[in-house]
């Protein structure tokens, strides 16, 4: 139900569905990456991983919105796709390097944390931190790439 939200949130925002879902592909990237993080700590799906999914899948999707409102800002100076992508991972590297450090920094005394209740946030924190690793990838040098194939220079930036 989650997911289906944020997708409904971001066709809203950008007023196309191409870009929604362009958007929404830093999601798979970003649950690979805490599927992987549970198996490689040896902890099994729970529903504090859960919460984590979903935590991750919002951190996610900000950093990509991050970068495409970016992307659709240059196009409408006049960039080709292939220049507004470059131009725009270049420049917000640092927004979604920060955002990424600093939730990961949040999550790590839980990651590690042997207290009580440790059982419950140690899963959380290792799907977050886990999938913002390989969302933070996907961002950064897939989702610059693939937008040039949602857009061509015959495609009209929507305002």
């Amino acid at each position: 139900m989650a997911l289906l939200l944020i997708f409904v949130l971001l066709y809203t925002m950008f007023g196309t569905s191409r870009l929604a879902l362009l958007i929404y592909l830093n999601v798979p990237l970003a649950i690979t990456g805490g599927i992987i993080a549970l198996v490689v700590r040896g902890y099994p799906f729970s529903i504090s991983a859960g919460v984590g999914f979903i935590a991750l899948s919002g951190i996610a999707v900000l950093n990509g919105v991050v970068l495409v409102s970016y992307i659709q800002e240059k196009r409408k100076t006049g960039m080709s796709p292939e220049e507004a992508a470059r131009h725009s991972a270049r420049v917000r590297l640092r927004a979604v390097l920060m955002t990424v450090v600093t939730d990961a920094l949040g999550f790590l005394p839980m990651a590690v944390s042997t207290s009580a209740g440790a059982e419950v946030q140690r899963p959380l924190a290792t799907v977050v931190i886990g999938g913002l690793v390989t969302s933070t990838f996907l961002t950064l040098f897939v989702l610059p790439t693939v937008y040039q194939w949602f857009d061509s220079d015959k495609a009209e930036v929507e305002v």
